[in-house]
């Protein structure tokens, strides 16, 4: 329950109830992400919907390295309790794409310290730490574009986003497209540096998705925006 510590007993039976979860058509699909778990992400929800908020047994959760017990303590944990070298330290853990994810999009983005954070990861020569750097700095794209300096993030773009590492690239390539969406008067540049580099442009798009090459993804949301 909520405001009880948590035992090693809680910990314990919340692992075999994920383990008893392991789904092994799951796991092959999540691996092909690189996610190492096989526990369908709905059943996951609503076991934290069952626990509620419990920051406590989250950080016991996310102590144990199993990639589906980290899922979930990101689902119960209380954003705001963590501090920046807390955050820092628990990105760097966060190896499987799925868990940097949810962290970077469900804890980070809610913490005060999301700016600094931003700054400090975007530099980071870790591509994957800075591939949280370009994901946050996109929220601030779409939420707070004031000062960031658009024309100069596109620059660095246009420069940079052709040869970086696959979880780096996508990250800068979604910043792309949401500059190009949300900021017409860059849209005609943010579609050209698209159609330049040619990145993710043969990506595999299922029937009714949006692909994630930029000209395509900003003519599609752009579409969107001005029939709704």
């Amino acid at each position: 329950m909520a405001g009880e510590s948590p035992t090693d007993a809680t910990v314990a039976e919340l692992l075999a109830e994920l383990a008893a979860l392991e789904d092994p058509k799951a796991r092959a699909v999540n691996e092909k992400h690189g996610d190492d778990h096989g526990v369908n992400l709905g059943k996951l929800r609503a076991i934290a919907k069952r626990l509620k908020t419990q920051q406590e047994l989250a950080v016991r959760l996310w102590e144990t390295d199993d990639t589906a017990a980290m899922l979930l303590a990101l689902l119960i944990c209380r954003p705001k309790a963590f501090g920046h070298d807390e955050l820092d330290r628990m990105l760097r853990e966060a190896r499987a794409p799925k868990v940097h994810d949810w962290l970077v999009n469900y804890v980070v983005k809610k913490s005060p310290h999301a700016e600094e954070l931003r700054l400090a990861w975007s530099a980071d020569p870790d591509p994957v730490v800075a591939s949280a750097g370009w994901a946050l700095t996109t929220e601030r794209v779409r939420k707070k574009p004031e000062g960031l300096g658009l024309p100069g993030l596109l620059d660095v773009i246009e420069a940079r986003m052709k040869d970086a590492p696959d979880r780096l690239q996508w990250a800068m390539n979604h910043c792309l497209a949401q500059i190009g969406i949300d900021h017409p008067a860059l849209r005609a540049r943010a579609v050209g540096i698209g159609e330049r580099l040619e990145v993710l442009k043969d990506y595999p798009t299922s029937p009714g998705c949006t692909s994630p090459y930029a000209p395509d993804w900003i003519a599609e949301m752009v579409r969107r925006q001005d029939a709704g």
